[in-house]
Order: structure tokens, then C-alpha cells, then sequence
């Protein structure tokens, strides 16, 4: 697609920024996910990704280009527009949480898209509700900036590696990546129960933690499980559980999942069914609806949204405000540690890296990775913990220690005393 025309901004994170374009021969409308070419390596990752991939249930690849818009080079990646918005949306709309046909529905076509991303090596590695979209017929796992290729020996999905490069959300991450030690198809699996207790209640997988070092933790080391709902049938339920191991090796595949009962009742009618539900859900909106793709619009949950609809927090002082426990009528005054859209995950490319460049603002969106490279320290942390006599005060001080060594920038970002300042130079720059 040689020529376009840019339309109005639909989405903006703190590396790139989404915009509604126009195709000049055939007017069709697409996507456009630009940053400035000097900082687009992850753009570029996620346009090689993208362009080896053809499957009804990921968003499809149009093109790249480089464009000069005001005297500096933009690297551009050309996607479909989904405007049905982001299954996070649907949630919302239908009051916080869907019923169990439309969760069988959508997870199904979850699964069929996880599936052709492990068969092809990949793993997403950061599968959650705000980042699959609603298409008129179909579901489409979207944002593949974390995503990463595995090696798959002798074409056995069991035997996959991967870098120890850690990326995705803190609360979707599965055990073995909350410490450090790998990130496979298993990953994605884990994930996928998580997005499912996001549509079930509208809530997040871990609701009770409030501050990132808390979920690392726990998820990591506690040995708990998000808690199933219990809303769920017994086959949905069952299913969870197939995703919720602890254990990534006792985890069902997506092949294996396919044919789970809790999918199988979706086989048939299922296009026609997604249809049906898309078009009662769906209220009626303009193709500009700029809030579809803008990440500011997102608060902890959908059920959390669809309580405080409407409440302005488009200022970086409302959102520092709120964040610290302001004075909004709408929210509690005790802080708000939450790990949500609001946030912005920040990366580090090593510990080496970090320890000589010193204190960084290399602060980046959500839909980019917290990474690490040293999967030892967590093991390290792991055995000391078991060897040692040590108060659960000590034992957060040590994991503070870890989440410093493990995500150094990112520890900065949620914790140093000048945090505001943070937020406001990584949200709003």
C-alpha cells in the first residue's frame, strides 16, 4: 500500500502512536502504528512477526513504510482496523462481565489464534483482554511488541526454548516468568486463564494485590493460584484448571484445549453466534472514535470502568491524583498501587546494562516488555529463601532485592520516592 493519507490519532502510548489512515486509490481504512525510525526496533519486531503471519484471529499485516512528517522519519507499520475496540471494551459495555456462551466463544477463537502462533514458533507473551480485538465476526489477538520466537526441536511444541528475556504484564505472567527462568507456549496458556477470569468477573487474575513486587512474589513463589469463579460451569472451570498449573509442563496445549468440552460446544454455528453477540453488544460508534485504541482510557478492570464511566482523568495531574489517592469523589483516598492500562511497563536489556548506565528514563508503554537476563538470581533467591530462618518482612525486603536485580528500571518507575515525576515523563512526554 504505496499511498495514504493520516488521519486522526486513535491511540497513543509513549513510543508510538496509532492513527486512523485512508488508502488514496481505494479508501479503504486501516491502522497505522508509527514512532520515529531512530526508536523503532520494537515496531520492526513486531512488523516481521506480522508479516509472516496469515490467520483470521490475528489482525492482519497490510505493509511498512518510512515517511518524513515534520523533518523526521517515521517508521510505520500498516494494520486492519478492528473498530469494535479491544475485548476489554466488550467486557465493559456488557456491565463488567460476560455470561459463559459469549466467554466458551471468544476463547475459543483465542485458543485458534494461540495455536497458530505456537505452530509457528512464536509466543505472544502478553495475551490479556486489552489486547485482543472484536472483529464483526471473529476475535483477533493484536500487539505482538512482546512477542518472541522459540526453538522447536525436532517439531516437538513440547521441547520449545526461548530466551531468558522476560517480557509481558505482571499480573498475566505465569510462575516461571514472574521468576526469571523461561517464557514459552506455556506462558501463553497461563495467560489465556487469566483473560478468561477477565471476562467471568471483570477483574484481573490476582484483584487482592495492589503493587507489582506483591504479584511478582506471590505469583512466583507462594504457590497459590488465581481463584476460580465460581460462576463458571463445571467444563469452564475444568478448562481453567488445564491452564492454571503452576507446573508450565502439566499445562494443556492449545491443540489440547481445541478439543476440550468447554470448546467443543462452540464448534458449528460459532461465526454466525460471534456475530449475533458482537452486534448486541456493540453501541453505536464512528470509525474516529478516538478512545477505541488509546491505552489512557483503560482503568484497573472492566468492571472497575463501568462503575467510574465517565470520570475525567485526562490530565496528568488527575492521573497522578488518582494514582496517589486523590480526592475524586469517584475512588478511595488510600494509594492505588494497582498494575493497570495506566501504568507503563518499563524495560531494561540486561542487569550489566543497568548497573552502568545508572538511573535511566527509558520508560516505555504497556505493550512493551519489563525484561530481564539473568533467570540465576531468581533460582539463587529461590534456595536461599528455603535455606534460611526469615520473618515475611524479610523475606519482602529480599524480594525487593530481586525485583531491583531482575527489572532494575522497572523498580525505579514504581518505586522511587519521585514517582509522579516518573509517571508523568513516561505517560505523557
Amino acid at each position: 500500500m504505496e499511498h495514504w493519507t493520516r488521519g486522526p490519532t486513535i491511540g497513543r502510548g509513549s513510543t508510538a502512536t496509532i492513527s486512523l489512515a485512508t488508502a488514496a486509490l481505494s479508501g479503504e481504512l486501516f491502522a497505522v502504528k508509527s514512532t520515529e525510525l531512530s526508536c523503532s526496533s520494537f515496531l520492526q519486531k513486531e512488523q516481521c512477526f506480522l508479516s509472516k503471519l496469515s490467520c483470521p484471529n490475528i489482525v492482519k499485516y497490510l505493509g511498512c513504510n518510512v515517511s518524513t512528517e515534520n523533518n523526521r522519519p517515521m517508521y510505520n507499520l500498516l494494520m486492519e482496523y478492528v473498530p469494535g475496540g479491544t475485548l476489554f471494551d466488550t467486557i465493559r459495555r456488557h456491565g463488567g462481565r460476560l455470561e459463559e456462551p459469549a466467554i466458551q466463544l471468544y476463547t475459543h477463537q483465542i485458543v485458534q489464534g494461540l495455536e497458530y502462533l505456537h505452530v509457528n514458533g512464536l509466543v505472544h507473551c502478553d495475551i490479556k483482554s486489552q489486547n485482543i480485538l472484536v472483529a464483526e465476526e471473529c476475535v483477533k489477538i493484536a500487539d505482538l511488541g512482546c512477542a518472541k520466537s522459540v526453538q522447536i526441536v525436532a517439531g516437538d511444541e513440547d521441547s520449545a526454548t526461548s530466551s531468558t528475556i522476560i517480557s509481558g504484564t505482571p499480573v498475566f505472567m505465569a510462575p516461571e516468568v514472574a521468576r526469571g527462568e523461561e517464557q514459552g507456549f506455556e506462558a501463553d496458556i497461563w495467560a489465556l486463564g487469566c483473560t478468561i477470569i477477565e471476562m467471568a468477573t471483570g477483574d484481573g487474575p490476582w484483584p487482592e494485590l495492589n503493587d507489582p513486587v506483591s504479584a511478582l512474589y506471590r505469583i512466583g513463589f507462594s504457590g497459590d493460584l488465581p481463584e476460580i469463579p465460581t460462576r463458571l460451569s463445571n467444563k469452564g472451570k475444568d478448562f481453567l484448571n488445564k491452564c492454571l498449573r503452576r507446573d508450565p509442563r502439566e499445562r494443556w496445549t492449545a491443540k489440547q484445549l481445541l478439543e476440550h468440552p468447554f470448546l467443543e460446544e462452540c464448534l458449528g454455528s460459532k461465526t454466525e453466534q460471534v456475530k449475533e453477540f458482537n452486534f448486541t453488544m456493540r453501541s453505536p460508534i464512528s470509525v474516529l472514535d478516538q478512545g477505541l485504541w488509546d491505552s489512557h482510557e483503560a482503568f484497573e478492570s472492566p468492571k472497575e470502568q463501568s462503575v467510574v464511566e465517565g470520570v475525567c482523568l485526562n490530565s496528568p495531574l488527575e492521573r497522578i491524583k488518582r494514582l496517589i489517592g486523590g480526592t475524586c469523589s469517584a475512588f478511595s483516598n488510600a494509594p492505588n498501587w494497582e498494575v493497570d492500562e495506566n501504568w507503563s511497563t518499563v524495560r531494561c536489556n540486561g542487569i550489566e546494562e543497568s548497573q552502568n548506565s545508572g538511573t535511566s528514563n527509558n520508560v516505555i508503554s504497556v505493550d512493551e516488555p519489563v525484561a530481564a537476563t539473568s533467570p540465576n538470581v531468581a533460582l539463587t533467591y529461590h534456595e536461599e529463601l528455603d535455606n534460611s530462618l526469615c520473618d515475611e518482612d524479610d523475606e519482602r525486603r529480599a524480594f525487593s532485592t530481586l525485583f531491583l536485580s531482575l527489572y532494575p528500571v522497572g523498580a525505579m518507575a514504581y518505586l522511587d520516592r519521585r514517582l509522579g515525576e516518573i509517571i508523568y515523563q513516561s505517560q505523557f512526554r
